[in-house]
């Protein structure tokens, strides 16, 4: 059996993150009639953060969340846990989508990390924060021509950034695809757990007062007199204002779907790593790490020194949006993901991945957030964060609640808010369309990064993430 197949022999399919001791019970699922003034759909991490910031904006709101499942067991507990300084998934996505915001959104979005951990202190939440910071790595030479250069500026400019070429960046962490490697380490940028950060939070929240059901799927909603009235497996809600936190899963507002698609995402977590693996690699700082291509994969060391690894080529989208478990597992997927592990650190050939799984994330045609309103009003939502929503959810949440009345600000002129992304296609043209851009993809990664036609008229369109 190759070295790749043989890693995974004994995996086992479940999120690392998700699969720790320190998992709390779960709570009862809602039964009977309830009422409250604002009622939130979804557990993840925007429903969470729409929670704590209501209570403390309104302390005497009535507050109900409901959640399909369990607390954090979407995107919000499967992820890398890169807590991320940015709003619209980079400086270059905000010019050309929102010209004119883009120190605005910046500002918004260091603002919103420095508070997100502030918020972790107050409420003595154990998210496993580490300041880090995050290095994207550069597997090209001809990429790495002038970032040095690029790197002063940004240094005199007050970034606070370092530039390794291939030397520094190998002694750095050793990797021999690595030609060089730019390390942000400003503005707390870092890792967290997700897990732990979702677990607190439900902590947090329940000794807030806010009451909690899991396993209490939103089935049907409907306006009822001046309020909103959902109805739930065992029971239903009458409330005056719904936040929808539901992500990349169904949504009940037609606009809302459309603005969205379900897209997988694959990853594996390596068993702890000896004392001679981890000098193998060096990796003292513990950056989180992603390499600079079109189709990238992002990776991190967990506390117990275990390496999860996911992204590249493994990701998906499915048509007409599938989210069923037969997708959920692909042993294609799985294997070309081992496989690239080992092309990227050869020297720990022989090392076993413990744990696989795979889960969607919500991908918008403008790659950040999406918000809006429907029902006069009494209904907002804030979903889309493809793939960079550890950190920005927490925003998402915050103009969420505005769009409900809820202390509204000067944020909602923002184009982010006003602008509405463009809608994805109906299928079969969604799919096709998605298909080609990813293999156009991971065509120009193959030629060093030279985009065909294709890619060039989805950049004129501001169109073409990777799916």
């Amino acid at each position: 059996m190759e070295p790749h197949r043989r890693a995974l022999a004994d995996s086992k399919f479940a999120c690392f993150w998700l699969d720790q001791d320190a998992r709390p019970p779960r709570l009862e699922a809602l039964r009977g009639e309830q009422r409250c003034e604002l009622l939130i759909v979804g557990g993840g991490l925007t429903g969470l953060w729409a929670a704590v910031q209501a209570r403390e904006r309104r302390p005497d709101l009535d507050i109900l969340l409901i959640e399909a499942t369990e607390i954090g067991d979407g995107a919000s507990g499967r992820n890398g846990g890169f807590l991320s300084d940015s709003l619209s998934h980079g400086a270059s996505n905000a010019s050309y989508h929102f010209p004119g915001e883009e120190e605005k959104l910046t500002q918004l979005g260091r603002q919103n990390l420095r508070e997100l951990l502030a918020s972790l202190e107050r409420y003595q939440i154990d998210a496993r924060y580490e300041g880090t910071g995050f290095i994207e790595v550069f597997t090209r030479a001809e990429h790495s021509e002038g970032m040095a250069d690029w790197a002063e500026q940004q240094r005199r400019a007050g970034e606070d950034v370092v530039w390794f070429d291939r030397d520094a960046m190998r002694t750095e962490i050793n990797s021999p695809t690595y030609s060089g490697g730019l390390w942000n380490r400003g503005h707390q940028v870092g890792l967290v757990d997700p897990a732990y950060l979702c677990w607190g939070l439900k902590k947090t929240l329940l000794s807030l007062g806010v009451r909690i059901f899991e396993g209490t799927p939103l089935l049907r909603m409907d306006a009822q007199g001046d309020g909103m009235r959902v109805t739930c497996p065992d029971g239903s809600i009458r409330c005056q204002k719904i936040l929808l936190a539901t992500n990349a899963f169904p949504n009940p507002v037609g606009a809302a779907r459309r603005s969205i698609i379900p897209v997988w995402d694959y990853a594996l977590a390596t068993e702890p790593l000896s004392k001679a693996q981890r000098e193998s690699i060096g990796w003292k700082r513990r950056q989180g790490l992603a390499n600079k291509a079109n189709m990238f994969h992002y990776y991190r060391l967990s506390h117990d020194n275990r390496i999860t690894w996911g992204g590249g080529t493994s990701v998906r989208y499915f048509y007409r949006g599938r989210t069923d478990a037969a997708v959920s597992d692909l042993r294609k997927r799985m294997e070309r993901l081992s496989a690239d592990f080992f092309h990227t650190f050869p020297q720990l050939e022989g090392i076993r991945f413990s744990h696989r799984w795979s889960g969607i994330i919500a991908s918008t045609t403008r790659f950040c957030l999406a918000p809006g309103t429907a029902c006069g009003g009494r209904v907002a939502w804030s979903i889309g964060y493809t793939g960079q929503g550890v950190s920005a959810t927490r925003f998402g949440a915050r103009i969420g609640l505005e769009l409900l009345g809820y202390d509204p600000s000067d944020l909602l002129e923002l184009a982010l808010v006003r602008k509405k992304p463009l809608p994805w296609p109906p299928e079969p043209l969604r799919w096709i369309g998605v298909t080609l851009t990813r293999k156009e993809m991971e065509r120009a990664d193959r030629n060093g990064g030279k985009r065909g036609l294709w890619l060039k008229l989805l950049d004129r369109l501001g169109l073409g993430f990777a799916c």
